[in-house]
């Protein structure tokens, strides 16, 4: 079943942050999301939305479990003013 990851926050440092996706969204890890779309939010300005497409679940996990996203998500938590909020989800449909 696909799965989908959000994670939100807010930064005062937007330019670091697309700079530091852009270097991320270049590597070539094993279990990488299908697909990540980086969003900021029009009427919130520093607020940014990651959405992380992938396969499944399991595949999201392995993902999350490599040492790289883990260092990838701290250098991100640093340019963050508080904590991310990560929303996890199960695809149920598609169209």
């Amino acid at each position: 079943m696909p799965f989908v990851q959000i994670i939100e926050y807010d930064t005062d440092r937007p330019d670091e942050v697309r700079a530091l996706s852009e270097e991320w969204g270049q590597q070539q890890l094993a279990n990488a999301p299908a697909r990540i779309t980086l969003a900021e939010d029009r009427e919130r300005p520093g607020h940014i939305v990651i959405v992380a497409e992938f396969d499944s679940y399991e595949q999201a996990m392995a993902h999350s479990d490599q040492p790289e996203t883990g260092a990838y998500a701290e250098r991100m938590r640093r340019l963050a003013r508080a904590e991310p909020r990560f929303v996890n989800l199960d695809v149920a449909q598609r169209e």
